[in-house]
């Protein structure tokens, strides 16, 4: 479901959001503008892109109200990982408990698994293809008799 955020304008990725989630739409509408905002900074030199401060959203409501899933709707169309963490788990370090580091370790692990499976399509769709190229090449030999030699002829 990943699509290019180059081309989406928020009222897209808001309608892209309509699809799976019913009601919230404040909430679809600032998370489509936070986004836009995100991939056009992304677009930036480095050094005017220090100058522009990026936005973070935090959505704070009821159970069951759809913030897990507007984010992960969101994630899920930027190609982003997602790592839903319940905060009351961490503790200051030194404390009982987890601790921040390893919500970051987490979602690295979160990120670095999305990456290795796009790999790992990506490898699996070339040696699919290699696969095809080289049966045709072996399966097409057509063995021709000429004058009491045998030769292979390939196509």
């Amino acid at each position: 479901m990943t699509i290019n955020l180059d081309e989406l304008t928020p009222p897209h990725i808001v309608a892209e959001l309509d699809k799976y989630i019913i009601g919230q739409t404040q909430a679809k509408k600032a998370v489509a503008v936070a986004l836009r905002n995100r991939t056009r900074r992304l677009k930036l030199s480095e050094d005017i892109r220090e100058e522009i401060a990026p936005k973070n959203i935090l959505m704070i409501g009821p159970t069951g109200v759809g913030k897990t899933e507007i984010a992960r709707r969101l994630a899920k169309l930027s190609g982003a990982p997602f790592l839903k963490v319940e905060a009351t788990k961490y503790t200051e370090v030194g404390y009982v408990g987890r601790d921040v580091e390893s919500m970051i370790r987490d979602l690295m692990a979160v990120g670095y698994s999305m990456v290795k499976s796009e790999m790992q399509e990506t490898l699996k769709a070339q040696a699919e293809k290699n696969r095809k190229k080289f049966s045709l090449t072996f399966c097409c030999r057509v063995p021709i008799k000429r004058s009491g030699k045998r030769k292979t002829v390939r196509f």
